[in-house]
């Protein structure tokens, strides 16, 4: 029987997409998944056949082809070759993965760690793994995708909480039923805000009302605290997260995400995680870079003092020229555009000017909240930074974004 697509739910979404994408390449508005050439020193990228200064990078403390991760990498390749061919259960592990857990247990003061092959993978199957029908999910509204998903695969009841808002989930948690088991999960710095949990309030709840508590630190390691340890040194805590979550893919520069805690806990989801179990491990290169990486940040605190001076330079420097740089105080830096077509413009000419910065539009933010997601790192120069502010300063002249 033949059937007639031509006007269905999926061609029609797959019709608008694609009519969007080619509006805005008409228009030179279209600066997504253009492939980079090579990455230089300094935080500076080829392509194009132009070299521009990258502010849309998660490599916050600059350690993108730092010797020692590069040489530990090498040398696993040498020893391991560059594929484990197998999942962890089975022929998958390696002596370099153990040596890694254990340096993520160690850097984020917890009993034990499992890896697994991404960041996404890691939220979507530690919540599924941990959290079913009957128990109760708690999540910030704002947290990451993968976040969501993992709360909606657990079918446990979801409950999302105003963004950082401790009153309404402190009314959600209340309106629980007291027998269920209960888990808040939050990120701890906001991906496309760049502001903080407040950490403190959250644990005083999910004590008080008995719920467990996971914080994703995907943009927290490297950035929070003292010595880059995440978002307890930062709150000067201790061990109070239940499930620390983490990525191996921005400060740390690699690929996988990781969760440590309590080592029963580990136990169980590296026997009953699908992910663990149905996922190749990570390559031998990968796992020995992410090793070095935890190493290496504790080694030079003085990454996570530049980090901090380049941040507090590029927020205060852009909200001078009269941007909206919303609720941030770490390396992630909206530039808030308003309507996703300046966005789009503040990016062209951003990019025609030699600097690398990137929009986020709807439906990834509101409708009316497009912006320029810009990242500041270690690697940049003060100079650097004062000229890639005076080009966007410009370009938002120019636009009319800014007086």
């Amino acid at each position: 029987m033949d059937f007639d697509n031509t006007n269905d739910s999926l061609t029609r979404r797959v019709r608008a997409f694609t009519e969007r994408v080619a509006r805005l390449e008409e228009h030179d508005l279209y600066y997504f998944n253009m492939p980079v050439e090579e990455i230089l020193p300094g935080n500076k990228v080829f392509l194009r056949g132009r070299e521009m200064g990258m502010y849309a990078s998660y490599s916050y403390l600059g350690l993108v082809g730092h010797p020692r991760i590069n040489e530990a990498a090498k040398k696993a390749v040498d020893k391991f070759g560059t594929g484990t061919n197998g999942v962890r259960m089975l022929a998958g592990t390696l002596t370099l993965h153990k040596e890694l857990e254990e340096t993520i247990a160690n850097f984020k003061h917890a009993e034990a760690a499992v890896t697994y092959s991404s960041g996404y993978v890691t939220n979507l199957t530690v919540i599924s793994g941990l959290m079913g029908r009957g128990d109760y999910v708690f999540s910030d509204k704002l947290n990451h995708a993968s976040i969501v998903d993992g709360c909606l695969m657990s079918g446990a009841e979801f409950r999302r909480f105003r963004h950082n808002d401790m009153e309404h989930l402190e009314g959600l948690l209340k309106s629980a039923p007291a027998d269920v088991t209960k888990m808040v999960v939050a990120d701890s710095v906001f991906s496309m805000d760049g502001d903080i949990i407040d950490l403190p309030k959250v644990l005083e709840l999910t004590k008080k009302y008995n719920a467990w508590l996971m914080i994703d630190e995907a943009h927290s390691v490297g950035v929070l605290g003292k010595t880059g340890t995440g978002i307890e040194e930062h709150f000067g805590l201790g061990d109070v997260i239940d499930i620390k979550m983490g990525t191996l893919s921005k400060t740390i520069p690699s690929i996988g995400g990781y969760v440590a805690a309590k080592k029963d806990i580990i136990t169980y989801l590296s026997h009953a995680s699908r992910a663990y179990i149905f996922s190749a491990a990570l390559p031998p290169a990968q796992a020995a870079a992410a090793n070095e990486a935890f190493k290496v940040i504790l080694d030079e605190p003085w990454r996570v003092e530049r980090l901090n001076e380049n941040t507090k330079q590029f927020i205060g420097g852009l909200k001078s020229r009269g941007f909206d740089t919303m609720l941030t105080e770490t390396a992630i830096v909206p530039v808030l555009c308003g309507a996703d077509d300046m966005a789009f413009a503040m990016t062209r000419e951003a990019q025609h000017n030699d600097v690398f910065v990137l929009p986020v539009v709807s439906p990834a933010v509101p409708e009316g909240l497009a912006r320029l997601r810009a990242t500041v790192t270690a690697a940049h120069e003060p100079s650097e930074i004062e000229r890639a502010m005076d080009v966007i300063g410009e370009a938002g002249k120019k636009l009319g974004l800014i007086k």
